[in-house]
């Protein structure tokens, strides 16, 4: 794991930048890569790349970057792992290529060598990488399929610059640092801004399963060379990592039964897990005690001939957020090498200033506190890979959000949208009466939708809605709901046609894949892990996994009110049955009692006294009245509070260029 930065001087009338510029970059991004740096310029001195590098294959020098083709006409920065790069690198030899190094960077150069822009659909693994081919002039930057590594980039001054984290974006002389309003507006609802979109104006995220070009003339082509769903033939990989067409899954789904899915479940688990525990330094899992973790666990375990090393985190003196006592019975049964870290609020609140820099963009997940915690255990006791058990119910359906959502539309959904116009306008007077006062703004959101045609899901954490922000915002200042209306409906769009059939739940899980699993799911994986330089792999995100659960029914998927049935039923025998058909918690850090408590003051100065308020953006009196109801527990508005928290302190930070 690595982070990367480059600068592509395309405007030939523009001053070139020179090496310092891209050794600072790097250098703000050290967290990702303490073991090493590097930076290279071209001859012509319109193209520089940074480097700062995690050893975790050939800790030899021969690995470090950028990295160069033998007749130095394509060079390469990569962040990120190849698992099938040995397969590669037989047939690459066979070819004729010599290699210099058993890194996974210079199997990704000569297959870029030797299949072109085709060269993505040969990989396996999560990476965010930069290629600059000096014969054709062109900067080549790819995102992995699914967006486990993050990607970045601006236009400013006739140069294209990119990085793994905006903060060294920011770094060029021509980069404003500047608040875009539709995606703060966005961020309310989503917790985050979705791709390709920052909470920087001119800032952009590569999307998940995008490839992008970047021709001399300065025009940048985007096009995305993977979905989870696809249409016609998508290469992908088999389990032996030899490429397959993607309708072979089809075709294999077609006549999939239960017992035929449990089994392809559990080889593509087990080939998932074995392959991302490829490194020559010492890794180990994330332990929650939820059945995904168990089940890194589980599978690791028949793989080593050593134990585990595991690691968790619990909440001190709010034991109805443990589950520490789930993690010590796999930890126990399975053997491993066992870690724990207590965490209060006073360490959680002394953390703040350092997730606000960490995030670069906001990231409104409280998760976000527990995983910075345990990352730091990992690392503190030698351990510099990790499995994480992200992405698996959203592709299972593992939310008990999904039943619900899935049952309403089925039900009063279906039934409230088949109303005449009049009926639903008079239902939904009524019901903002009741509701508005009693700051049940979620519930009456999903009857403004029926009304005005929207779709029912817009994601599977929705914080402030349309109706929040019609109180929230400047009342000059409309709320954008016809973009994030117009936004989700294209990822039904879209789904509905590659998969025409596709029925509700299928929907619900392919807005997740493209939003907020990339993009704060992951996201949040990526920044609070590689802020203890540490890398954290996700076996359930293998791509042939997703590629076929896609396929999966979601009678399978969910089954007698069971969700994630599937998935449970596949691995009966490896995990106990009391980790797996217990009601998960999931960690997460209890903001809503310190926001009542140890956090309150402090939190409502924060708020309140910001530019953001000052500057009537954000309206006291609302803010106000949340807070105090929050207090009194009238309500529950701690996730609220908390995304409103981080926004005023980024703003604070990144915007203003204030000290926490």
């Amino acid at each position: 794991m690595c982070g990367i930065c480059g600068v592509f001087n395309y405007d030939n009338s523009n001053p070139s930048f020179d090496e310092a510029l891209l050794i600072r970059m790097s250098d703000t991004i050290k967290h990702r890569g303490p073991d090493d740096s590097g930076s290279f310029v071209s001859p012509d001195h319109r193209v520089g790349f940074g480097f700062r590098r995690l050893s975790i294959v050939d800790l030899s020098p021969a690995g470090h970057q950028p990295m160069f083709s033998p007749d130095k006409s394509v060079s390469i920065v990569f962040n990120g792992e190849i698992y099938n790069h040995l397969v590669l690198r037989k047939e690459l030899e066979a070819k004729g290529y010599t290699y210099r190094s058993r890194s996974d960077t210079e199997t990704i150069l000569y297959a870029y060598q030797e299949y072109g822009l085709n060269f993505v659909h040969k990989l396996l693994g999560m990476f965010a990488l930069a290629l600059w081919d000096e014969r054709k002039k062109i900067l080549v930057l790819v995102r992995d399929r699914i967006g486990i590594k993050p990607l970045y980039y601006t236009v400013a001054g006739g140069q294209f610059i990119f990085g793994s984290e905006i903060k060294a974006i920011l770094q060029h002389p021509s980069v404003s640092r500047e608040l875009d309003p539709r995606a703060m507006d966005a961020y309310l609802t989503f917790l985050i801004s979705p791709a390709p979109s920052t909470m920087f104006k001119n800032i952009r995220k590569l999307e998940p399963g995008h490839l992008m070009v970047v021709g001399q003339d300065g025009i940048l082509r985007n096009e995305q060379y993977w979905d989870p769903v696809p249409i016609g033939e998508q290469p992908s990989i088999d389990i032996d990592g030899t490429p397959i067409p993607h309708s072979t899954l089809v075709e294999n789904a077609a006549g999939m039964t239960e017992e035929s899915c449990i089994s392809t479940i559990r080889s593509l688990l087990r080939q998932s897990i074995k392959d991302r525990m490829m490194s020559d330094v010492p890794f180990g899992v994330f332990l929650s005690g939820g059945i995904d973790s168990s089940t890194n666990v589980a599978l690791m375990a028949e793989l080593m001939d050593r134990p585990v090393d595991t690691f968790s985190v619990g909440i001190r003196d709010l034991e109805k957020y443990n589950e520490l006592g789930y993690a010590r019975q796999i930890a126990s049964q399975f053997k491993t090498n066992h870690h724990e870290v207590i965490i209060d609020h006073k360490m959680a609140f002394d953390f703040l200033p350092k997730l606000i820099y960490h995030q670069d963009e906001p990231l409104a997940d409280p998760v976000c506190i527990p995983l910075y915690f345990v990352s730091k255990l990992a690392r503190d006791n030698g351990t510099i890979v990790v499995q994480v058990g992200e992405g698996s119910d959203e592709q299972f359906a593992g939310y008990q959000s999904m039943l619900r959502e899935l049952r309403f539309y089925n039900t009063a959904w279906k039934a409230y949208r088949a109303l005449p116009g009049f009926a639903k306008s008079f239902i939904y007077g009524a019901a903002a009466l009741f509701l508005e006062r009693k700051q049940e703004y979620l519930a009456l959101d999903y009857i403004r939708k029926g009304l005005k045609g929207e779709e029912l899901f817009w994601g599977g954490a929705i914080n402030f809605t349309e109706t929040h922000k019609r109180l929230l915002l400047d009342g000059q200042r409309k709320t954008d709901q016809q973009f994030l209306h117009t936004l989700a409906k294209s990822w039904h769009d879209e789904l509905l046609r590659r998969d025409p059939g596709a029925d509700y739940l299928k929907r619900m899980i392919y807005l997740e894949f493209k939003n907020r699993l990339p993009e704060l799911l992951l996201m949040r994986v990526d920044k609070v892990s590689m802020a203890t330089s540490i890398e954290a792999r996700v076996p359930c995100l293998d791509h042939r996994l997703v590629e076929y659960s896609m396929t999966i029914p979601q009678e399978f998927k969910i089954k007698n009110g069971e969700p994630k049935y599937i998935l449970k039923k596949a691995v009966e025998g490896i995990v106990p049955n009391n980790i797996i058909y217990r009601k998960e918690q999931g960690v997460t850090a209890p903001v809503s009692e310190w926001l009542r408590n140890e956090w309150s003051s402090y939190a409502e100065n924060a708020i309140l006294e910001s530019a953001l308020v000052k500057q009537g953006i954000l309206q006291y009196g609302f803010i106000k009245q949340m807070i105090e109801s929050h207090r009194q527990r009238k309500i529950d508005a701690g996730q609220n509070i908390w995304n409103l928290l981080n926004l005023v302190l980024w703003h604070k930070y990144w915007i203003e260029g204030k000290e926490l």
